[in-house]
């Protein structure tokens, strides 16, 4: 009944249409969003079935004889069809593990996509990962806005963003990633961090004409028309994630990255669950980088996880115990 399958190019459309139609994923893992990188990561992702209908999916490349679900995105993990409940899920997990053991995998590197971005609750995976013995070996904490719910901004923040206002910087969406890549974004991580952004300009500028809804880049301006500071979004759905965050020197000083940032979570994305600034670690999660942290705490920020597990392939059998169904294994 159950089938898992290599990803082929002929299940493109079935991976998309299960990915929009999944509780836990977003469009990153469209095969439009992952395959923009496809030269430097050797795909390695499975597709598995039910009765032969498309029902989760696991986005994964492969280093050597180890997997990763997926190095090249911020997260991954098994994405779920929205009317997967227990059971069936600890079944796919089993018959994915087991799969990959007899393939002669030695690991499976998995980072679940954060609770936040759920459409609905899609805790099975976390009971699976307790019961196969996975070892969490990182994590990173997500400085998250409850839209629903959200914490007073810092007087600090509140100061930034009124001496914007007073000299008439305003913000726009103009999707103008030329200008913050080579102006702003680049030159500000090569100073600090001496590292490029994960996206070329070329890369971002080719996602965003293939997901135009979904990507938007925001920049903030002074009354001569001089770019300040800037922010990429990422749009899932429930959430807004702030892809890349960046301001010159002045931009920082005139409350410029306070002012778009404010303008984003209390006008543009007022509307969503969830406003995600994005993690503030280094070194694996063993390091807090506290200026990011502070300044994003200013904003009601609160921290959620991005966990990171390394699991055995050869313990799918421990799932066995828990699973009452026989008849809908393999």
């Amino acid at each position: 009944m159950i089938e898992v399958k290599p990803y082929t190019p002929e299940m493109r459309e079935q991976w998309n249409r299960l990915v929009e139609n999944s509780k836990n994923g977003t469009f990153l893992f469209d095969r439009g969003f992952m395959e923009y990188h496809n030269d430097r990561f050797q795909d390695y992702s499975f597709c598995i079935f039910y009765k032969d209908e498309l029902r989760a999916i696991l986005p994964a490349n492969k280093i050597d004889n180890e997997v990763w679900s997926h190095k090249g995105l911020t997260y991954g993990g098994l994405i779920l069809h929205r009317d997967e409940k227990l059971e069936r899920t600890i079944v796919y997990f089993r018959e994915l593990l087991k799969r990959l053991y007899t393939a002669g995998n030695s690991r499976l590197y998995y980072k679940p996509v954060p609770s936040f971005y759920h459409v609905y609750p899609s805790g099975e995976e976390e009971y699976v990962l307790f019961l196969v013995k996975a070892d969490l070996f990182r994590r990173d904490s997500a400085l998250v806005v409850d839209q629903t719910n959200p914490a007073q901004y810092q007087t600090r923040r509140s100061r930034a963003i009124k001496k914007a206002q007073k000299i008439g910087i305003r913000v726009i969406l103009d999707n103008k990633f030329e200008a913050f890549w080579n102006n702003i974004l680049v030159p500000n991580l090569k100073m600090r961090f001496g590292v490029p952004p994960t996206h070329t300009l070329k890369e971002i500028q080719l996602l965003h004409s293939r997901f135009p809804d979904k990507i938007h880049q925001y920049n903030a301006y002074d009354l001569n028309g001089n770019l300040q500071a800037g922010t990429t979004v990422f749009n899932t759905g429930s959430v807004a994630h702030a892809q890349y965050i960046s301001a010159n020197e002045e931009g920082r000083k005139n409350g410029s990255l306070d002012f778009l940032f404010d303008f984003l979570i209390k006008h543009e994305y007022s509307n969503k669950r969830y406003f995600d600034f994005g993690v503030s670690n280094e070194n694996e999660g063993r390091k807090i980088n506290y200026g990011l942290l502070n300044w994003k705490e200013g904003f009601g920020g609160r921290a959620m996880s991005h966990n990171f597990f390394k699991i055995n392939p050869e313990n799918y059998h421990l799932l066995d115990s828990v699973i009452s169904k026989k008849e809908i294994l393999t």
